[in-house]
């Protein structure tokens, strides 16, 4: 339950509060202690962050990213279909957005348009951590709005002896999903071997009534086809082998992984999207060192990239993305009540887009970075942080003699700060305060400075602005947490004033694809920076019932609110979630767990003048899992709906929330083992 102090606020903003706050998915009821590996130190972090693994992410798991993390507290999807979306954590998306892979950035093309999917199926993921709030400390000015960080243990990072796996099928849902996926390691104590593979098909999404809201613009085929998106339907498989060498004082390890993948853009019948990615990484980490630095951890990774537009069986544009990232942290040695690290980063990214319809030209951009973390424990309640870092990026494009890109032909350099400070403060065994308060700029993206032209999957015409400066904004974070054994969770508040943000936002006007003003043609968005605001309130609360001869009881409670505005012109930004609260009550009776959720999301009628409304909207879930053993090996054996109700459900933050709804009825069934 939240605190006393926060229930007027929240009761006011909806009377179906009490009923419709969040929880995550299922899993056992007994709380696990979690730590976030976000923070090198390996103490509590003062910035929010939720942690998705074991049985929950196995009952939380969808197709995509976005879809995966949609109900965590803060973040909200940039659903494009089934096929692909991306997370977005309190209004902020694209390249404000971090997605790390075991802590290092895999190159693709997901925060170029919201079509392009992450090239991750979540089934092979073990654990997923959410930070919200600046991250741009550790992981770059690009991690300006949060950072998602998955873990998969490709590369072992701990001794295995003997031979361990997972393996999991599931089949239904809206789009009836048909998933295979499985996973061996062996080791000697020494030696770790890691394998994995998976594959994925699904159909069109079944969604209730027709596809095209009243706000869409017409279409040849009117509201197009009852029942079903059209051209939603697609496929991924994947992929990787990797090792390690382990002892007492740390590790070192190699891995390789494959991703392929083929889906349909619901914003055009005739487009799909051809994906592919090898991906190559090196991990290793000396622990219990003498001298300056009690451990040093080597993360590097070179990524392959290609993904092509298809219209009509014709590929018209092929977009390629390679190149590196590799970083270094450091851990000194306690100078005192002080702990810290010190580390630098590197990055080369060679991207292109060839074809007719290519709407950005072929840029190098380069990056290396210096940052320092450091913590003091000031009292036995006070905890302090305090970090910095400097980035220099530069960014080079070729206009390969291609007159839509002339502009593109000289590099921009940029020098990026960014400043941090945190503390977290005892006020009693059970309460705690914890607050944020940081600095931070990011250099904008080669798209944001280059685009122009027509993007045929998403039917839009972008262009970007070669003159833009550097992203700046003033951030801070304040949360009440609580931990009594019945409850805990946490209250808080975020702020974040921006004195140059780059959004992409609609001008109002039609071109055609050779860019000239076309009351017939495709609708205009351009980057540009304006002032803006974003604040909110963030609450979650996992509230223990008790238990009896009928089972173990908890409801777990959340709900998000975001508001984000155009200083300049006085309008909301674009593309925000609604207030959203959710509740999920769980039961467990020796090997059987349940739960029943309820989300509510309201209408979003905060939106710019160029911009329709979404309806609010109310969905129930269910889930039920039973726990086997057979041998040494345990099942899990679950069921789970969404959307039992059959709600019409249009995220605000989907561009393409006219045309595309979210999925409609379904039920899934699905088998997971490990030994």
């Amino acid at each position: 339950m939240l605190p006393s102090a926060s229930r007027p606020l929240l009761w006011r903003l909806t009377p179906l509060c009490a009923a419709l706050l969040f929880g995550a998915p299922a899993h056992a009821l007994e709380l696990q202690p979690q730590i976030i590996t976000a923070n090198p130190l390996g103490s509590q972090l003062a910035a929010p962050a939720s942690v998705l693994e074991g049985d929950a992410l196995t009952l939380q798991q969808q197709g995509s990213l976005g879809e995966t993390l949609n109900k965590q507290p803060g973040v909200s999807s940039s659903y494009f279909g089934p096929g692909a979306s991306r997370p977005i954590i309190r209004g902020l998306d694209g390249d404000r957005i971090r997605i790390l892979r075991n802590g290092v950035g895999a190159l693709d093309a997901s925060s170029l348009s919201y079509d392009h999917a992450v090239p991750l199926d979540p089934v092979n993921v073990e654990r997923i951590e959410i930070v919200r709030g600046p991250a741009a400390l550790l992981y770059g000015g690009n991690a300006i709005g949060g950072v998602v960080n998955s873990f998969d243990n490709r590369i072992p990072t701990a001794a295995i002896d003997g031979i361990q796996g997972a393996g999991e099928l599931r089949y239904g849902g809206a789009d009836t999903t048909r998933s295979s996926a499985g996973k061996l390691e062996a080791g000697n104590g020494t030696f770790a071997l890691h394998l994995d593979a998976n594959s994925r098909q699904f159909n069109d999404l079944k969604i209730p009534g027709f596809a095209r809201s009243r706000h869409a613009p017409a279409s040849d085929d009117g509201n197009g086809k009852k029942g079903r998106l059209g051209n939603s339907d697609g496929r991924q498989d994947g992929g990787a082998v990797g090792g390690a060498y382990t002892w007492d004082d740390g590790y070192a390890g190699l891995s390789y992984s494959n991703y392929d993948a083929n889906y349909g853009s619901p914003a055009e019948d005739s487009v799909r999207i051809g994906m592919k990615q090898d991906h190559y990484a090196f991990a290793s980490q000396l622990r219990n060192l003498d001298g300056p630095f009690s451990s040093v951890k080597l993360d590097a990774a070179y990524t392959d990239y290609e993904h092509r537009e298809i219209e009509d069986g014709e590929v018209g544009t092929i977009f390629k993305n390679k190149g590196y990232e590799a970083r270094i942290e450091a851990r000194h040695q306690p100078l005192g009540p002080v702990e810290g690290v010190v580390g630098a980063q590197f990055s080369r990214s060679e991207f292109s887009a060839l074809g007719e319809e290519a709407f950005v030209p072929q840029t190098d951009t380069n990056s290396a970075a210096l940052f320092v973390l450091e913590e003091l424990q000031a009292s036995e309640r006070l905890k302090l942080s305090l970090g910095a870092r400097l980035e220099h990026t530069r960014i080079a494009p070729d206009s390969q003699g291609n007159e839509r890109f002339a502009r593109a032909d000289q590099a921009s350099r940029f020098n990026a700060a960014s400043l941090s400070s945190g503390a977290v403060y005892s006020l009693t065994p059970v309460w705690s305060l914890a607050a944020t308060l940081g600095y931070t700029e990011r250099a904008p993206t080669f798209y944001e400075l280059y685009a122009n032209g027509a993007h045929v999957a998403t039917g839009t015409y972008e262009v970007g602005d070669a003159g833009l400066n550097k992203e700046k904004a003033v951030s801070s974070d304040l949360a009440l947490r609580f931990d009594n054994g019945v409850h805990k969770g946490s209250v808080g508040l975020f702020y974040s004033h921006f004195s140059h943000y780059i959004g992409l936002l609609g001008t109002g006007r039609n071109l055609n694809d050779e860019g000239e003003e076309d009351a017939d043609g495709i609708p205009e968005y351009g980057y540009s920076g304006v002032r803006a605001r974003f604040s909110g309130i963030e609450a979650q609360d996992r509230w223990t019932l008790g238990e009896n001869a009928y089972g173990k009881f908890a409801l777990e409670l959340s709900g998000d609110y975001t508001r984000a505005k155009n200083l300049d012109n006085g309008q909301a930004l674009p593309r925000i979630a609604p207030l959203r609260l959710n509740s999920g009550l769980l039961w467990e009776l020796e090997r059987w767990q349940a739960r029943i959720d309820v989300e509510h999301a309201s209408s979003q009628h905060r939106v710019p003048a160029n911009e329709s409304a979404t309806d609010g909207y109310t969905t129930l879930g269910a889930s039920a899992g039973y726990r086997f053993d057979i041998g040494a090996s345990q099942w899990l054996a679950f069921v789970k709906g969404e959307n039992l109700t059959n709600q019409t459900v249009r995220y605000a933050s989907s561009i393409l929330r006219d045309i595309a709804p979210a999925q409609g009825r379904g039920v899934e069934v699905g088998l997971r083992t490990t030994f």
